[in-house]
């Protein structure tokens, strides 16, 4: 245990900052809840698509909150007050992942609109390019 807490203390960490619901609800379609299966399924989405580079760890579900993002690197298309999701993780592999492979990998990936999410997403896409961005990454440590 305490060899993880070290491990996790001097690990680069990873944010991920989006316009799109990535509720952790683990829910299951056979559940009967068609939102919240949709709000798991862009969670899904999200740790897929970091897992096809390295494994990774993380300690908490996605938060979020509503915030003025004019100055937060969105694309120009969203201004405004929006609901804003947090998500922070940890390689498992020091090096392995960078800013670079995160956006390469994350753009043009599926995703389900119209949940929580308060940003007007044309394209149900992440999209890391362009006025349309809706999704940014950044190191933390």
């Amino acid at each position: 245990m305490w060899a993880l807490f070290l491990w996790l203390k001097y690990s680069m960490k990873f944010l991920i900052e989006t316009l799109v619901d990535i509720t952790e609800t683990n829910a299951r379609r056979s559940d009967g809840d068609p939102f919240a299966y949709q709000q798991e399924s862009n969670f899904q989405t999200v740790l897929q698509t970091i897992g096809l580079r390295v494994n990774f760890d993380y300690d908490k579900s996605p938060q979020y909150t509503e915030v003025a993002i004019g100055k937060m690197n969105f694309g120009d298309k969203y201004k405004g007050k929006q609901m804003l999701w947090t998500f922070e993780f940890v390689p498992q592999s020091e090096g392995a992942l960078t800013l670079d492979m995160l956006n390469k990998d994350f753009d043009l990936i599926p995703i389900v609109t119209g949940l929580k999410d308060t940003a007007q997403i044309d394209k149900a896409l992440f999209r890391t390019t362009q006025e349309d961005c809706n999704i940014i990454f950044k190191i933390i440590n």
